[in-house]
Formats: structure tokens, sequence, C-alpha cells
């Protein structure tokens, strides 16, 4: 009688278990489906555009000749908007968040002297272990850890972690494409405008 007491109240204890599993796995996919849903938004589309223009205001330029730089700073703009815009929901966004903060702070290096950087120069590379680990590895692994290098903050995730977390950024990445494509076009379209207007009549 005793035993068949426990019994049930282990199978109580084992669907209430499979319940709230399946409920936490339900609330993650709805939740993961409404930002998919939020980055394809018009809306969310303009917020970002006009949070993004005001970044890009903000921007300190380099001159002309260093374009590499100029490109870097307006992507760097870019991210940063994209990550606030995801409001910290996500590894990715805390991430890029999180290394902007990193490089604010962190000291300049210090300049090598000619000696030591010649004594580099005559020592063979080494090969990282890592990296000769990395080779033996299935093709899947290879992947799945290439694709954690990909998202940022996903580089020590496990897979489900790193599929949920890159299926979001690739949907915030297009938003981000789409507006900046819209951005570009308006920008275009604004100088040919100014430059027909101060054409002289013929």
């Amino acid at each position: 009688m005793a035993s068949s007491v426990h019994s049930n109240s282990d199978r109580a204890r084992e669907s209430s278990r499979r319940q709230k599993k399946k409920k936490s796995h339900g609330n993650r996919d709805h939740h993961q489906n409404q930002n998919h849903i939020k980055w394809k938004s018009q809306a969310q589309q303009e917020i970002y555009s006009s949070k993004l223009v005001r970044a890009l205001n903000q921007v300190r330029l380099s001159p002309p000749n260093e374009a590499p730089r100029r490109g870097r700073a307006v992507r760097e703009a870019a991210d940063r908007v994209l990550a606030v815009a995801a409001k910290g929901r996500t590894r990715w966004s805390r991430a890029i968040l999180t290394n902007r903060l990193k490089l604010k702070f962190r000291k300049p290096k210090r300049q090598r002297s000619a000696s030591t950087a010649g004594n580099n120069r005559s020592k063979k590379p080494r090969v990282s272990v890592l990296r000769l680990r990395g080779k033996s590895l299935p093709a899947v692994q290879r992947k799945v850890r290439v694709l954690g290098r990909l998202v940022p903050g996903c580089r020590k995730e496990p897979l489900p972690v790193i599929l949920e977390e890159a299926t979001d950024y690739i949907a915030a990445l297009e938003m981000q494409v789409r507006a900046m494509s819209a951005l570009a076009e308006l920008l275009s379209a604004s100088t040919s405008a100014a430059g027909s207007s101060s054409a002289p009549p013929n």
C-alpha cells in the first residue's frame, strides 16, 4: 500500500516536472518568435534608423585618406545601436555592449622596441594546442565552433544556445541592412537633388 502511494507521488512529481519544462520551453519559443517579429516590423526599423542617425552624427570621422578607419567607426556605431535596440535581452547584444566598454577603458599598448621586434621575428611560429585539437574534431562540431565565433558572446556556449542566439542575431542584422540601405538611398537622393538645384541654368 505504501509503495503504491510512493509510486503515485513520484508519478505526480514527474508529470509536474514535465509540465514545467514544457511551459518553460514554450515561453522561450514564444519569446524567440516575438523577437523575430520585432526585428521584421517597420516600427522597429524606424526606431533603429533614428537612433543610428543620432549615433552617426556623434561619430568622429577620420580624414578621407583613412577610409578603413572611417568604415570601422560607422560599423561600430551601427552594431552598438543594434545592441541597444535589443535592450540587452540576448547574449550577443550584451557581448557587443560589454566589448565596447572594455575597449573604452583598455590601456593603450606600449610600442615594442626595434630589438625586441627583431627577436620576435626570428622565432618560429608556435602552433597552438587548441588549433591542433580543433582539427581532430568532427565536422559538425567544427561548424558549431565557427558559428559560435561568428555570433558575439557565444564562443563557449552549447549548440541550443548558439542556434537560438544566431537566429535572433541574423534577424537583427537583416533589419540593420534594410535600415542602412534605406538611409543610403535617402542620402543619395538628397545629394543628387542638391546638386541639380545648385547647377546653373542653361
